[in-house]
């Protein structure tokens, strides 16, 4: 046995006694993740009720499976995101146009923003990203973890910070502002595709949270198709421009 030190906020004692064993159980640290991990498994030592009560009510994961991020490229990853990064801004703007380019047509119109209404801008931002998990899937299946539940967290995350941040300061300003919105859009995009980084480079997790994640993307591909022809009469559907709804605004 040998003693540790740390400060452990609240605690009337700053170390902890660990034996060979436990010390051994940890890696070189080269991560600040690591460090964190380490903190908390000491910190169990000292608290073991309250860190059992955090373990029931967050996603943190189980700190007896192991410590760190798995061995994964972390570095060929992140080249992947960032050119992700470029890949769905750059289409997703194109697709703000193609509809017009080619002619309304309704299978364009799948893919494309139909009218000016928030939901169809939101197939700016899916749609390329669904493209690009597909172009990035060979590469990166057997060197990253976690493929499809990081690339569905991640388009799933750009999908709802769009229409957060347009309501949250369109409730403020009274009106749209281009210069926002077209910010707002990159932003999104880059979070979710950092997002997508860290879930990759996580250790693996139960293979359910991949089928989830087909069935969920799946199930934002149809709705993305049937809502261009037959959206619901809510305002996220509505074309602020006609007053129309889908493919007729």
């Amino acid at each position: 046995m040998f003693q540790v030190s740390i400060f452990l906020p609240f605690s009337k004692t700053s170390s902890v006694m660990l034996n060979w064993h436990e010390y051994k159980a940890f890696p070189i640290i080269s991560h600040d993740y690591d460090l964190c991990h380490i903190y908390l498994y000491l910190l169990e030592k000292t608290f073991p009720v309250a860190v059992s009560f955090l373990n029931l009510i967050s996603i943190r994961p189980n700190l007896e499976s192991g410590f760190g991020m798995s061995k994964v490229n972390s570095k060929s990853v992140l080249v992947y995101e960032l050119i992700g990064m470029m890949f769905i801004i750059l289409l997703g703007s194109a697709l703000h146009f193609t509809f017009e380019v080619f002619g309304k047509s309704p299978l364009v119109g799948v893919f494309s923003a139909v009218n000016e209404c928030v939901w169809e801008h939101l197939k700016l931002a899916f749609w390329p990203a669904l493209l690009y998990m597909l172009v990035e899937y060979a590469p990166l299946k057997k060197s990253a973890n976690n493929f499809l539940f990081a690339k569905t967290a991640g388009a799933c995350l750009m999908i709802v910070l769009i229409p957060i941040v347009f309501y949250s300061y369109t409730a403020v300003a009274g009106e749209s502002i281009f210069v926002i919105d077209i910010s707002t859009f990159v932003v999104a995009v880059v979070i979710g595709q950092l997002l997508s980084f860290k879930l990759l480079s996580y250790k693996k997790l139960s293979e359910n949270y991949n089928r989830i994640s087909i069935i969920l993307l799946v199930l934002l591909a149809l709705a993305f198709a049937l809502f261009t022809f037959y959206p619901p009469q809510l305002p996220i559907f509505r074309d602020p421009n006609t007053g129309k709804y889908g493919i007729a605004g």
